[in-house]
């Protein structure tokens, strides 16, 4: 088995700001359990972010005609990280909910076991698991280290990636922790 990364979801202001139309609730407590998870990673930690595309595109375009406020740049602030990853973490820019693809295969340098972790639960940590699981990797979803839109939806995505078992585990950062030690 190969050595696992960290891989952090879309942890921006967009997401953590009480006055945005996605604030995740328990955005903190889901940044507090992934604050635990990062030193024991070192270099091994890819950081995402979602940004909204320049010209959307199909159901996209309706997309941003529900949601017109978030079709701004990727440097608004909206969109950037809330705390900087240190200056050996990768970090992918995509325009999907879902992150994996040959962008976070190449930053992972190939592994075949990622740890998610992020925001929100219900949308790019599970669009993220479904697809990294049907490549071959081994997904683990530390849930005290993720937060969803509310913690009902957050319950149910946590409830359908572990249908995925043993692609996928539901987890927490104490056990991660220890199947690092």
């Amino acid at each position: 088995m190969s050595d696992p990364w960290l891989v952090v979801i879309d942890m921006q202001h967009v997401f953590a700001d009480a006055a945005s139309g996605w604030f995740t609730p328990r955005f903190e407590e889901a940044r507090a359990g992934i604050r635990r998870l990062l030193p024991a990673f070192g270099h091994r930690v890819v950081h995402t972010r979602f940004v909204a595309p320049e010209h959307p595109k199909g159901a996209w375009a309706v997309y941003y005609d529900v949601w017109p406020w978030a079709l701004v740049p990727d440097d608004d602030r909206l969109y950037r990280l809330v705390d900087e990853p240190a200056s050996d973490h990768a970090l992918i820019a995509q325009s999907t909910f879902g992150k994996w693809g040959a962008a976070l295969d190449a930053a992972t340098g190939g592994s075949r076991e990622l740890v998610l972790t992020g925001v929100s639960t219900d949308c790019c940590v599970l669009s993220t698991a479904l697809p990294a699981a049907d490549a071959g990797v081994h997904v683990r979803v530390a849930a005290d280290a993720c937060a969803g839109a509310t913690d009902a939806d957050h319950r149910r995505a946590l409830d359908a990636m572990a249908l995925y078992a043993p692609l996928i585990d539901v987890t927490d950062v104490d056990a991660v922790l220890a199947s690092l030690a």
